[in-house]
């Protein structure tokens, strides 16, 4: 695995630690609260080992490959393959589908991540790249694309009414549940995300102009820096520290964290 840098205490998941995670922790009640006004069949996706190199044996073949969930009873099931692929990430699909399989709608996401800040101390994401660190990141990087969240979520208040932030594990999301937000066409998100990257925010516009249309899924763990990926309200963001704050520290994790 590349020997990427994070703040103190995060660090990638064992095999081990995810199950321990999925088998006792992952809190299916909280995912369909999430979920609670989407009418449509959620499609879930993960990625078992791209970034960690950290796979069960059985799937080296695709341990770098995203695995669509669309076949599923409930969520339990859902739970049940998750816990068969033990991935590092779990991600859902933003896309709405009819019962024809067509796209009518996309949730529109902003995603804004450490290491697309300049740091001082460690450069610039190009800088990063040309070390093989593009996904490391500083306790500075995070504080600084924290700040910045909550700027573009206040800039956001005057576009929409439904906003969430949700922290990633490594950065944040601001989701739109608006129901205009759902219906805007590609080229009305492009000049949004042009729009919110002019005014100098660094967020992967891809996502927000529907290009990736997989976002990490709220509860689950991140298993490239052992951290729950946790919703977030705008105040509780003042003091929110992922190196501390028990909301996203798995249980494994904790130990580590209090000595």
């Amino acid at each position: 695995m590349t020997d990427y840098y994070f703040p103190k205490g995060m660090r990638p998941s064992t095999l081990e630690e995810r199950l321990t995670f999925y088998t006792e922790e992952f809190a299916l009640d909280k995912v369909a609260k999430w979920f609670m006004e989407r009418k449509d069949k959620i499609r879930f996706a993960v990625i078992i080992g791209r970034h960690t190199r950290i796979y069960p044996r059985e799937y080296a073949k695709d341990f770098s490959t995203t695995i669509i969930i669309d076949e599923y009873e409930d969520l339990n099931d859902v739970k049940k393959q998750i816990i068969d692929f033990l991935p590092e990430g779990v991600y859902y699909d933003r896309n709405v589908y009819n019962n024809k399989e067509e796209v009518v709608g996309q949730e529109l996401a902003f995603d804004l991540d450490p290491e697309n800040i300049t740091c001082p101390i460690h450069g610039s994401l190009k800088d990063k790249m040309q070390r093989n660190q593009g996904l490391s990141f500083c306790e500075l990087e995070f504080q600084m694309i924290k700040d910045q969240t909550v700027s573009l979520y206040e800039y956001l208040e005057g576009l929409f009414s439904k906003l969430k932030i949700v922290y990633s594990g490594r950065g944040f999301h601001i989701h739109v549940f608006d129901d205009d937000a759902y219906q805007l066409k590609f080229k009305d998100r492009e000049a949004i995300a042009k729009d919110v990257k002019a005014k100098g925010f660094p967020i992967d516009a891809w996502v927000t102009t529907g290009d990736m249309r997989l976002i990490r899924l709220p509860y689950s763990l991140n298993g490239l820096v052992s951290r729950i990926v946790v919703p977030l309200s705008k105040p509780e963001m003042k003091y929110f520290d992922p190196t501390e704050d028990p909301r996203c520290i798995p249980e494994f994790a904790k130990r580590s964290v209090l000595h």
